[in-house]
């Protein structure tokens, strides 16, 4: 039994932006937000638990990938999650430090 046609409507380059978004753009994300955390926390914890929770925060986000309609909103929300906690980081960095 075949697909049903309104299910394959996706251009190729949406599946690559979706690929991409969700192997690159959530492995960039949750590395971003842990190192904010490290940034304002005890670096020594968040560094422990930081292996763990990463690869199920990035595969949470690869999900989250899959599962959007549009792989470039996608790439903008991810990139401006990124900077937010890079910003986060810098903020914790200068205050904390």
């Amino acid at each position: 039994m075949p697909a049903n046609k309104k299910y394959l409507t996706n251009s190729p380059w949406q599946k690559g932006a979706k690929l991409t978004a969700g192997f690159i753009g959530g492995f960039i994300l949750s590395s971003s937000f842990h190192t904010a955390i490290a940034s304002w926390w005890n670096r020594a914890e968040v560094v422990a638990t930081s292996g763990f929770s990463l690869f199920l925060l990035w595969a949470g986000l690869m999900i989250v990938a899959f599962l959007a309609k549009n792989g470039w909103k996608l790439w903008g929300i991810y990139i401006a999650a990124s900077a937010l906690f890079a910003g986060l980081t810098y903020l914790g960095k200068v205050f904390i430090m």
